[in-house]
């Protein structure tokens, strides 16, 4: 397996601190509101990475931090006249919603930033005592120019990222690249005691911390979107190893925005959407086919005629996976014949094909294409005089592939019955009032679709013909 890492700026082999087990770290949310379209393919895409690690039979820890105590956090709870621990509990209640909702497995730990304040504590006195990290009137802040390979994850040195960077003034700090590790307490802010007197963490050392905490000092894999690379993970990479001496992470992965109709997405420019807006038209399959549909370091364009595509595309799949539960109930014979068998070695080299192309830099997109592939072959070549074994292993196929995307996992059993059960409903209707047009429609539109109406003196029955 080869994953692009941020870091040497090229494709490596993928090769874990530990045989057979992943540690993974992924940046989350601020919990201040719902998580909108951009978050959500970045959770998405690391979901379905490890997923794809663990299909691949690793053992994978994955964990994905709320940041439960910053500056957007504090604002948003005086405008609303509330605590920000109230504010923190009420998005993360609302972040597992959306994230359920979508398919995406609950990380091994959600470590929440405000329960490891003793820990950053102790992290921000050890860079003090190091001599990485100053002390002025309450705010601690880490000496960029102490870390001698600061700027090697975004690739620039420090002058060019200085030259470059959105800088707040403040001539208490050594350098203008210098950056809080722990802030003194404003009026109003929550805070909690230490060395330098009350205050609260800043932003990037809540990540250090936990991932330090939960898998050690060397991680796998620290990922997050793009936007992370330059400061947040810069400066993680900084006080990490200014800390421990030793690499923080092996592999950085990160993954690229999405655009709205072409347009960087902005509440301005009225193209900001949540997932949860999204979620109200469109099934979570849906959304993750399209998430996964490009490579996920490749800009991404978000728009309605883009999703309903991939709806379409999505049908054309279950479609597939109907078939195959109906035919399971359907077909005669039990056991493959000898030249099912032949066949049936020929349906696993899409897995070969699958795994060739997941292997290579988690390339879903190509992913995906194999699996149209797959369907595309078991239509033309499974039906009703095929064996159920054969039929069962086709089906299974589908699913094995579709699992490590998080689609093609439900039954279609129950939403067909319901579908025609409404058509049958509607079709009464249409006679009671009349409308013989509608009512011959609906029964030629599921005839088309191999079911039979039947009126019978207890009502009306169907079958697939």
């Amino acid at each position: 397996m080869k994953i692009y890492n941020t870091l040497t700026k090229k494709k490596e082999e993928f090769v874990p601190i530990t045989p057979g087990e992943v540690r993974m770290y992924v940046c989350g949310p601020t919990v201040y509101n719902f998580f909108h379209i951009g978050n959500g393919r970045t959770f998405i895409v690391f979901d379905a990475f490890r997923r794809y690690l663990e299909y691949r039979g690793y053992k994978v820890k994955f964990v994905q931090n709320f940041t439960d105590i910053d500056d957007k956090m504090i604002k948003k709870a005086n405008e609303e006249n509330t605590t920000v621990r109230e504010l923190g509990d009420r998005f993360i209640n609302e972040y597992y919603k959306d994230a359920d909702a979508l398919n995406i497995k609950r990380a091994s730990i959600n470590p929440r930033a405000t329960e490891f304040i003793d820990e950053i504590v102790d992290f921000v006195k050890d860079l003090v005592d190091r001599g990485f990290a100053y002390e002025v009137d309450g705010d601690v802040y880490f000496s960029t120019k102490k870390f001698h390979e600061y700027g090697k994850l975004s690739g620039q040195n420090l002058e060019d990222l200085q030259a470059g960077a959105r800088i707040s003034v403040d001539e208490r700090k050594k350098d203008p690249m210098d950056f809080a590790v722990w802030k003194k307490q404003k009026t109003g802010e929550p805070a909690w005691e230490s060395p330098w007197g009350l205050g609260r963490p800043g932003w990037h050392i809540e990540c250090s911390c936990m991932a330090h905490k939960l898998l050690g000092d060397t991680i796998d894999i620290h990922a997050g979107g793009e936007d992370l690379v330059f400061p947040h993970h810069e400066n993680e990479i900084a006080q990490s190893e200014a800390r421990s001496g030793k690499p923080f992470a092996n592999y950085w992965i990160h993954s690229a925005f999405i655009n709205v109709d072409n347009r960087k997405m902005s509440k301005s420019l009225n193209n900001f959407f949540t997932a949860r807006e999204i979620l109200k038209n469109y099934d979570p399959d849906v959304v993750r086919l399209f998430m996964l549909s490009g490579h996920y370091r490749t800009q991404l364009n978000f728009s309605v005629d883009l999703l309903d595509s991939a709806k379409a595309s999505l049908d054309r799949l279950y479609n597939a996976v109907g078939n195959l539960e109906s035919l399971l109930e359907e077909v005669k014979v039990e056991v493959m014949s000898d030249e099912e068998k032949k066949y049936k070695a020929n349906l696993d080299s899409y897995r070969d094909k699958y795994i060739e192309k997941m292997d290579d830099d988690f390339n879903t997109a190509d992913g995906i294409s194999v699996i149209f592939d797959l369907v595309r072959d078991i239509n033309s070549n499974v039906d009703i005089n095929s064996s159920k074994e054969l039929v069962k292993y086709s089906l299974e196929l589908i699913r094995e592939l579709g699992e490590p995307l998080g689609i093609l996992q439900k039954s279609t059993k129950g939403s067909l019955e319901d579908e025609i059960e409404e058509l049958i409903a509607q079709r009464q209707q249409a006679r009671k009032d009349k409308n013989w047009a509608l009512s011959d429609k609906i029964r030629d539109d599921l005839k088309a679709r191999g079911i039979v109406l039947e009126d019978t003196p207890q009502g009306v029955r169907w079958k697939k013909v």
